[in-house]
């Protein structure tokens, strides 16, 4: 078993915190890294409209992580932040190529969520709850069966539409 690195982060007050380290994650430009703790406290998809904005896809999945146990580790400065006007919630992200990197809730300051998709390796975490359920756009994949599109390798979809049978009149049975 590959044996875990400890980090140790300094509060806000004169006393540190070590944790084990869980997962390290980066933006696409890598002016950004940081590190989480293992394991983290839960993840999620948020099919909510204003995550699906932000991160321009179908949902985002977060992990959540007391903010004790996160650590930017590269390029703070580099992160721009943007406070939604009516809930409050702020979302930060790079400055040079747009990565989404933090997403933090007036209601848990405690807590900081990260985009599972800029984490590396393991979190401690299955996503197993989605937020925002009533959000989800029809055109979301949901679990469909994909096949391979001939002539396209590496691209599958779910096939030509059925056409739904129409009823045979009564009388003609």
């Amino acid at each position: 078993m590959q044996k875990r690195e400890r980090c140790r982060v300094k509060r806000r007050t004169k006393s540190t915190v070590e944790f084990e380290v869980g997962a390290k994650g980066k933006c696409l430009c890598g002016a950004i890294e940081l590190e989480i703790g293992f394991p983290a406290r839960w993840a999620w998809h948020d099919h909510s409209k204003d995550s699906r904005r932000a991160h321009g896809a179908a949902y985002a999945t977060y992990v959540g992580c007391w903010r004790s146990r996160v650590r930017i580790t590269k390029g703070a400065s580099s992160m721009t932040r943007y406070e939604e006007p009516k809930t409050k919630r702020t979302r930060s992200f790079c400055a040079k190529c747009g990565t989404p990197v933090m997403y933090e809730r007036p209601h848990a300051p405690q807590m900081i969520n990260i985009p599972r998709a800029i984490l590396e390796g393991r979190t401690g975490r299955e996503p197993l709850y989605h937020v925002g359920i009533e959000d989800l756009q029809e055109w979301t994949y949901t679990g469909e069966r994909l096949v391979p599109l001939k002539g396209f390798p590496g691209v599958v979809w779910t096939g030509p539409k059925k056409k739904k049978r129409q009823a045979v009149p009564d009388f003609l049975v």
